[in-house]
């Protein structure tokens, strides 16, 4: 299995040895994109706090319009994103301070269906060391069971000495085909 991201198609070469092309990279476009929010942005005048006092812990995939899925709007809640949506030790740190600092009582887990790291293992970490020859500090965290990898989710956030709300926290699958959300019931 090979790890690298795909590469670009080439360009010109540049001293480092990036490609170079003369037309406009993603970020150009998002960069251009937000000239053209900026333009007609007004402030909303809303505090950080979240309106709806929840956080929601979710997969990255780029499928997962959580505020579509979810019904919520800019300013009613705090999202954490990261590959899988595990609660990792920087997810117990988010939710730390969205809890502690911010008003956050509330924490929604959300996994999803056709998850890549259903496919993945730990031979993806040992693969990366042997390619760049260090290993990384992190874990892959990969799982083949959603509804027992949103178990553990919501285990860690349960026992987690550092959040002050445990009593509300509930997990999800969401279907990526249908837009539904399914409970886990908890272990």
């Amino acid at each position: 299995m090979s790890i690298s991201a795909p590469q670009p198609e080439s360009g010109r070469s540049t001293a480092a040895g990036s490609s170079v092309t003369d037309e406009p990279s993603v970020t150009d476009e998002l960069v251009a994109a937000n000239q053209g929010y900026a333009s007609g942005f007004t402030d909303p005048g809303m505090d950080a706090r979240p309106v709806r006092r929840v956080a929601i812990v979710a997969c990255m995939d780029a499928r997962l319009d959580l505020h579509a899925a979810l019904g919520l709007e800019l300013g009613d809640c705090h999202t954490i994103r990261n590959a899988g949506g595990v609660v990792t030790d920087d997810v117990i740190r988010s939710l730390t301070i969205s809890q502690r600092a911010l008003g956050t009582r509330s924490v929604v887990l959300i996994h999803h269906t056709g998850c890549g790291l259903l496919d993945l293992t730990e031979d993806f970490r040992h693969e990366l060391e042997l390619e760049v020859g260090q290993r990384p500090s992190w874990a892959v965290e990969s799982f083949r069971d959603l509804d027992q990898d949103v178990r553990q989710s919501v285990e860690r956030v349960r026992t987690s000495p550092f959040l002050l709300h445990r009593d509300d926290v509930r997990g999800f699958v969401f279907d990526v085909t249908t837009g539904l959300l399914r409970e886990v019931a908890p272990a």
